[in-house]
C-alpha cells in the first residue's frame, strides 16, 4: 500500500471504528468514554512536549502552563481522593504498580495478592507467567487464599499464611473485583510481619472517589495504585495516592526510574476529568452500581448463572457470569460482539483446575461504567440483558440482534455527568 493510500486508509478506519461505536453496547468493564472537554485537552500541544521531574525542577524549559496544569491535577486528586500526597505521573496503572514495587521492595522480596483467575492482574503476576511482579521487578509472588463462594480474600486463611511466608508487601485490588476487600482485618498482621499495605485501586478509583466502595487510605493502606480510565472516566494514564511520609520514594520511582516524558496532554485531560468527578462524581459512581447489580437481577431472572446472587452480585461496576452451560467465554464473546454487545471473556476461579483455559475460560466479565456515562439507568440494563440472552440461550442471528441493538443506542449519544458540551460521546473530530 502506497504512503497516501496508507494514510487515508487508516483515517477512514478510524472514522469506521466511531461509527460502529455508536452502535453498539459496550460493556468492558476496564473502559469507558470520555467527555468532549477530555478529548479536547488529549490533542493539545502539550502531546508534544516534555517536562521531565517535578513541577518547578524541570529538566527541560518551556514549562510555563504545563507545570501549573499538573500542579492543579495534584490538588484535585488530593481533593478527590482526601489523600496527603498524589503523583499524576504515571502514563498507566501497569506503571503505577511497578513505582509502588521500586518504592517499598526490592526483587527478591515476597509479594503476596490474588491470583489471576481469582481476579489479580498481570502486573502482579508471577515470573512463569511474565507478569509486571516477578519478570520486571524480580518479586517473588505467594497467592491470597481465596473464597470462591463470596469471590473475596478469606480472611482466616490468609493471616495465617501470612504468618506463615512473612511477605514484604501485601497488596489488595485485581481485574475481577466485585466487592471490597477486608483490608483492615489485615493491618494488624501485617505490622507484626513487618510488610507494607498497597491497594490496586485500577477499575475501582472512580468508585472510591464517589463516596461508592471502600476508603483504603482510611482503612489504613499506605499507597494506592490506579489507573484513569475505568470507573474514573477520564484518559488512559495512571495515578498514585500515598501517606506524605512515602512522597519522596513514590516520586523518585516514577521519576527517574519509570517515565522520562509523562504524557502530559493525558495529565491535562486527567485534571479535567478529576474537577468532573468533584462535580457529578458521587451520582455518576452510584448509578454505576445500581446499573451493574439491575444488570446481574436481569441476567439472572433470565436464566443465566451470575455469580454472588446472595450478595446482590456486586458492589461495584462489575458483575461475572458462569457462561459454561451455554459455551465457552471465547465463543460467546465473539458471537455478542457480532450481535451489538461489547465484553469480555474472564477466567472463572475454578477454570484452571477444571480444564479451561484464558481463551476459552468459562465466564464472561461485564461492567457498567460506559453505558452509565451514556445515561442509561436500571431499565436501560433491562433491556440489554435481553439483548444478551437473545444471542446466547435464543441462539438468534447476531445481525438481528446487533439491528436491533443499533436502534436501542440511537437514543444514547451523548455524555452525561460532565460540563456541557455540543459535541457527542462518538463523534469522530476531524481537525486534519
Amino acid at each position: 500500500m502506497r504512503p497516501k493510500e496508507a494514510f487515508d486508509h487508516t483515517l477512514e478506519l478510524l472514522r469506521k471504528h466511531h461509527d460502529w461505536m455508536k452502535t453498539t453496547v459496550n460493556l468492558i468493564a476496564s473502559e469507558n468514554v470520555t467527555s468532549p472537554a477530555v478529548r479536547e485537552a488529549l490533542i493539545c500541544d502539550f502531546q508534544h512536549r516534555y517536562a521531565e521531574g517535578w513541577p518547578g525542577e524541570r529538566v527541560y524549559a518551556g514549562c510555563v502552563y504545563i507545570d501549573q496544569v499538573e500542579l492543579l491535577a495534584i490538588d484535585l486528586a488530593k481533593q478527590l481522593f482526601k489523600a496527603e500526597h498524589a503523583n499524576v505521573q504515571p502514563v498507566s496503572g501497569l506503571a503505577s504498580n511497578l513505582a509502588m514495587y521500586t518504592a517499598l521492595t526490592d526483587p527478591g522480596d515476597l509479594l503476596m495478592c490474588l491470583s489471576i483467575p481469582c481476579g489479580g492482574h498481570i502486573s502482579s503476576g508471577k515470573k512463569k507467567f511474565g507478569g509486571t511482579a516477578g519478570a520486571v521487578h524480580g518479586l517473588e509472588v505467594e497467592y491470597f487464599p481465596f473464597d470462591e463462594k463470596r469471590m473475596n480474600i478469606d480472611v482466616d486463611a490468609a493471616i495465617k499464611k501470612i504468618r506463615e511466608v512473612k511477605p514484604k508487601l501485601l497488596l489488595f485490588g485485581g481485574s475481577v473485583f466485585l466487592f471490597p476487600h477486608p483490608v483492615r482485618e489485615f493491618i494488624d498482621v501485617a505490622k507484626e510481619v513487618g510488610a507494607h499495605v498497597a491497594y490496586d485501586a485500577a477499575h475501582v478509583i472512580g468508585l472510591i472517589g464517589g463516596g461508592q466502595f471502600q476508603d483504603p487510605l482510611r482503612e489504613g493502606v499506605e499507597v494506592v495504585t490506579g489507573s484513569t480510565h475505568k470507573t474514573l472516566p477520564g484518559p488512559q494514564h495512571g495515578i498514585i495516592l500515598c501517606k506524605k511520609e512515602l512522597a519522596e520514594p513514590i516520586n523518585t520511582a516514577v521519576f527517574p526510574g519509570l517515565v522520562s516524558n509523562h504524557h502530559l496532554h493525558s495529565v491535562a485531560a486527567l485534571a479535567i476529568s478529576l474537577a468532573e468527578m468533584l462535580e457529578f462524581g458521587r451520582e455518576y459512581t452510584a448509578q454505576i452500581v445500581r446499573n451493574a447489580r439491575a444488570l446481574g437481577q436481569a441476567l439472572h431472572e433470565r436464566g443465566f448463572k451470575v455469580l454472588c446472587p446472595d450478595q446482590k452480585f456486586t458492589a461495584s461496576h462489575q458483575i461475572v457470569v458462569d457462561i459454561t452451560k451455554y459455551g465457552d467465554g471465547g465463543t460467546l464473546e465473539k458471537k455478542l460482539e457480532q450481535s451489538g454487545i461489547v465484553l469480555n471473556r474472564n477466567l472463572l476461579p475454578w477454570d484452571i483446575r477444571e480444564g479451561r483455559h484464558y481463551k476459552k475460560p468459562g465466564g464472561i466479565r461485564i461492567g457498567t461504567p460506559e453505558v452509565t456515562r451514556l445515561g442509561m439507568k436500571e431499565s436501560e440494563m433491562g433491556e440489554i440483558a435481553e439483548f444478551i440472552k437473545r444471542a446466547v440461550i435464543d441462539g438468534e442471528f447476531p445481525e438481528r440482534v446487533a439491528a436491533d441493538v443499533a436502534e436501542f443506542r440511537r437514543d444514547y449519544q451523548r455524555v452525561h455527568y460532565a460540563f456541557e458540551s455540543a459535541t457527542q460521546a462518538y463523534d469522530y473530530i476531524k481537525i486534519h
